[in-house]
């Protein structure tokens, strides 16, 4: 007669590992999602602000920087253009420095390559809107002025070394305010003095008569005889210029789709810091789980 098998008793420290939901429902991890709420708060934060600097709720009129204005009524020296008023028509009263006619090389017309003859307005201060200048300013003011444009530098040259002898009466200007566009070393091989690029900043350096002046960061492209009532030095251009192409700035967005883009990372950073939370609790719950598998096996062996 054969006797039964006896039965294996259950084992008495049976290992019942946690739940991910339970080591996420435990204070440390509770105190950690909190956490993640604060950093996503502080990126959603940011993202409805760079939201708000995306568009413009009160973009300029159409066609606002064809009415010409007061160059007072524009921009102060010594200032930044605003992004919108850059091409902005003004006119503005004053009179050239002899000797500071200068040429800037690297300059389009139509496409094709050539020169600009530029000089330093000395701003009349009993000019038109000049009353605003002199009341934020002390001592006189600068403004550089794009006069003309060939594509002959000794033309160029000529027409410089003509103004600078007779640099003319007072004028009465009317053009495109244009930032600057920072100053730039000379080409390689070109004399230390070639500039390249339209900066009043550069300009100043070789400018006369500048203790105690103020200048404005923007820079004149005057308009001539044929495209306005006044003209540019005078009632006409020096021989061998002619007038520079500058034609309306077109119509900007009210849309800055930088600052959209910035706004979306501001997001997928706030989903990131929840996305951590969860992953860091998930590790830990696989490391807690096989921990206890591992000490359970340790104290069970298998039957051979």
């Amino acid at each position: 007669m054969t006797g039964a098998l006896p039965e294996r008793a259950p084992a008495s420290d049976e290992v019942f590992p946690p739940t991910l939901r339970e080591v996420m429902l435990r204070p440390w991890w509770i105190g950690m999602l909190g956490f993640a709420l604060l950093v996503a708060a502080v990126f959603a934060w940011l993202g409805q602000w760079q939201l708000g600097r995306a568009i413009d709720t009160d973009p300029p009129p159409a066609g606002i920087t064809e009415q010409v204005e007061p160059i007072a009524e524009v921009v102060a020296p010594g200032e930044y253009l605003p992004e919108p008023l850059v091409g902005q028509r003004v006119d503005v009263a004053g009179a050239f420095v002899a000797g500071d006619f200068l040429v800037v090389s690297s300059r389009y017309n139509g496409g094709e390559e050539g020169y600009w003859v530029t000089g330093q307005l000395r701003v009349d201060p009993t000019g038109s809107g000049a009353a605003a200048v002199a009341d934020a300013t002390d001592g006189p003011t600068s403004l550089a002025v794009a006069i003309g444009w060939t594509a002959d530098r000794a033309a160029a040259d000529a027409a410089a070394s003509t103004l600078n002898a007779d640099p003319g009466a007072a004028v009465q200007l009317t053009g495109r305010l244009i930032s600057d566009e920072g100053p730039a070393l000379p080409p390689r091989g070109a004399p230390a003095t070639e500039m390249t690029r339209m900066s009043p900043a550069a300009l100043l350096g070789r400018w006369h008569d500048v203790a105690e002046l103020n200048v404005y960061r923007p820079y004149l492209v005057a308009e001539t005889a044929e495209t306005a009532e006044t003209a540019g030095a005078g009632e006409s251009l020096p021989a061998g210029l002619q007038p520079i192409d500058s034609p309306a700035p077109d119509e900007g967005s009210n849309v800055n789709w930088l600052n959209i883009f910035y706004a979306v990372e501001w997001a997928i950073f706030a989903g990131f810091a929840f996305y951590m939370w969860y992953r860091l609790a998930r590790d830990a719950w696989e490391k807690e789980v096989e921990a206890l598998e591992e000490a359970a096996s340790a104290h069970h062996p298998s039957d051979r």
